[in-house]
């Protein structure tokens, strides 16, 4: 039997704790244009010091060649508070984590952010190619007060920031990233070719 899952979203993110950092919303906007100061590279991600908007900051992308003084373009980007990188012995204040970057606006439209959080991974971003995923027969009953997904996509500056319900099935699973586990929810509805939904927990689910 299908499971279903109805989960407290605080905008399209589910905030989750744990001792090492704290999540919060998306940072706003879809489109980044940075100027790398500093590269550190560890096995999985390029943690990169940048400027933005004259504002210095701290993005971590999937391992990519990138070039000191090179502008780069990045899209959706989840921030990060005290967090704790083991492969370098540091905490940074405030990191935000995104899935690629770009050398140009271009090649980031041409490889949206991948909702699967393995996507990119140690390849240049800006030749990613955006991962399949399956749009699923679902059919949900929504609980009491729930919106659905293709009122959340719908309505991105409405609810950017409030906390909101959604129901829907769990469609995959990725445990244990970053210390969390990601899912990827849909309910049957989409807007404008987006149906699915990817959150964190700390739950293991199916």
């Amino acid at each position: 039997m299908k499971k279903l899952l109805s989960l407290f979203l605080l905008g399209a993110m589910l905030i989750s704790c744990n001792s090492e950092s704290k999540k919060t919303s998306n940072k706003q906007g879809e489109l980044h244009k940075v100027v790398v100061q500093e590269v550190l590279h560890v096995k999985e991600y390029s943690y990169l010091r940048v400027l933005e908007d004259g504002n210095e900051i701290w993005v971590a992308a999937p391992t990519t060649p990138v070039e000191i003084g090179d502008t780069y373009y990045y899209g959706k980007a989840m921030k990060m508070e005290n967090f704790e990188s083991k492969d370098l012995n540091k905490t940074f204040d405030k990191v935000y984590f995104v899935e690629k970057i770009s050398t140009t606006e271009e090649g980031l439209k041409q490889a949206p952010v991948a909702a699967d959080p393995h996507a990119g991974m140690n390849i240049d971003a800006s030749q990613a190619q955006k991962p399949a995923i399956e749009k699923k027969a679902v059919e949900v009953k929504k609980v009491e007060g729930a919106i659905s997904l293709a009122e959340l996509f719908q309505n991105k500056d409405k609810y950017s920031g409030k906390q909101v319900i959604v129901t829907g099935e769990v469609t995959k699973f990725n445990p244990a990233i970053m210390k969390t586990n990601w899912i990827h929810l849909q309910d049957g509805t989409e807007f404008n070719g987006d149906f699915d939904l990817t959150v964190t927990t700390n739950e293991n689910l199916k």
